[in-house]
């Protein structure tokens, strides 16, 4: 089964080559010009374009625990104090340059996520301290900052206007080797669906990209930022010609936020929504082939205050086709709280459009403790409209666990849904609470991952 991986390296790699002993060979110039007409090249874009693509390296602290030093009655015994054990995490990834002036690095949020320490190691072997500005796990983008001298940036390309067939080329640094090139052509467009992160628009390309290229640089021929590489499929580890990239056009758009705010502030409409297929067209009796139908509309939601109605299909969002639900959801999850935006729709077949203003959307949290004693260290949190569960799995989310807390010591994970308690299927934590609240056991049905797990808790 294939694998989806990130491009993110673990520092500490060694290559072991085997060489043949072979005997010496002359090798001789390649002409600069055949009949008159010069070769094609790469060469000239890249010697402007690779000064702007960066070598990040991190470092972090990580607690390393025992299982059996999370039990009470076993550290009494042994009289072992509770103190978690450190170890020194180390990854290398890439980086863009994106905004010379102010020293602005456009990178993966998993590249720095966690970090202590962030070093970037320029083109010309220059070696600088940066920070972070702002992160985003939802997009996997992230902006960090250096000094801004002498420092060349990339300029950005609208990736709307990519097509299938158009050249590419990687820039990044795979396996910790340095600054490597490779080539190819974009794939396919509009990849969604991976799993990968909450906000799915990939570019693909068969551009070699391997691990460690994770931040790096997807660009055009006239050496222009289309994407930034985040993920490959990787059934053994390395690349076998599917990598994904996240669109400029989405990046920049995060990275502004995060520039601005320190953070993204998701807006939403308030909807639920799946895809139009074909059986759906049928039934609206629509001729379109693609679009969002509208499944659901939340009271007091903007969609609501808007006139959006359950059974809408979306066409267009601000004059950009809508190709499924997540082409809505990447589309809305873009925009900023509070910012105008027109819908193209059809309703009953006939077409409309409607104005509305993105909202924002707060999930209900409920802290572990309120509820049992049991459950104390969890944070559970309802599965909202921006989550890529959203439309796929009807619970409640495990937002985090403290390690070493009563909850889990149960068992419970981050990113666990709880999907039933004591048999009874949930939608939310007010319903989590009331039956879980007071109980002498309980049985949680819990999704993890693609896994049905059960918890019993006494």
């Amino acid at each position: 089964m294939s694998t989806v991986a990130r491009l993110l390296l673990p520092a500490g790699l060694f290559v072991l080559s085997l060489s043949l002993l072979m005997a010496p060979s002359v090798q001789a110039a390649l002409p600069i010009a055949v009949d008159g007409q010069a070769l094609p090249t790469l060469a000239p874009m890249l010697e402007k374009a690779t000064p702007a693509v960066v070598n990040i390296a991190t470092e972090s602290r990580l607690t390393v625990r025992n299982p059996l030093l999370d039990d009470p009655f076993f550290r009494r015994f042994f009289s072992i104090p509770d103190q978690p054990r450190e170890r020194k995490g180390q990854s290398v990834g890439s980086g863009v340059v994106v905004d010379a002036r102010h020293g602005y690095i456009l990178t993966n949020h998993h590249v720095i996520d966690g970090a202590d320490k962030i070093t970037v190691t320029l083109r010309d072997r220059r070696k600088l301290d940066a920070k972070v500005i702002g992160s985003d796990r939802e997009s996997d983008v992230a902006v960090i900052q250096i000094p801004s001298n002498n420092l060349t940036a990339l300029n950005l390309a609208d990736s709307d206007g990519l097509r299938v067939g158009d050249f590419v080329v990687a820039i990044g640094n795979p396996f910790g080797l340095g600054q490597t090139v490779t080539s190819g052509i974009v794939s396919a467009l509009g990849r969604s669906g991976l799993g990968i992160q909450g906000y799915e628009d990939f570019i693909q390309t068969d551009a070699s990209i391997n691990p460690g290229n994770s931040g790096g640089a997807l660009v055009n021929l006239r050496g222009e930022l289309v994407g930034v590489n985040t993920a490959i499929i990787a059934p053994g580890g390395g690349n076998v010609g599917i990598g994904f990239a996240i669109p400029a056009n989405m990046a920049a758009r995060t990275m502004n936020h995060i520039i601005e705010h320190g953070s993204v502030r998701r807006g939403q409409l308030g909807v639920s929504v799946q895809d139009l297929t074909p059986e759906l067209a049928r039934a609206f009796n629509i001729t379109s082939n693609q679009g969002a139908v509208i499944a659901q509309v939340s009271p007091s939601s903007a969609a609501a205050r808007a006139g959006l109605k359950e059974g809408d299909v979306v066409l267009n969002v601000n004059g950009r086709p809508i190709r499924d639900g997540g082409a809505l959801r990447n589309a809305i999850g873009l925009l900023e709280v509070g910012e105008a935006v027109r819908l193209d729709i059809l309703r009953n077949g006939s077409p409309y459009t409607i104005d509305a203003k993105v909202g924002e959307y707060v999930a209900a949290k409920l802290d572990g403790g309120a509820i049992s004693r049991r459950l104390a260290g969890a944070t559970f949190e309802d599965i909202g409209p921006a989550s890529a569960l959203a439309g796929r799995v009807q619970g409640v989310l495990v937002a985090a666990v403290a390690s070493g807390s009563p909850a889990a010591r149960t068992g419970l994970r981050k990113n666990d849904v709880i999907v039933a308690v004591n048999r009874l299927a949930i939608s939310s934590t007010a319903e989590l609470k009331q039956l879980a609240a007071d109980n002498d056991g309980l049985l949680l049905n819990l999704l993890r991952g693609r896994e049905e797990l059960v918890l019993v808790l006494r």
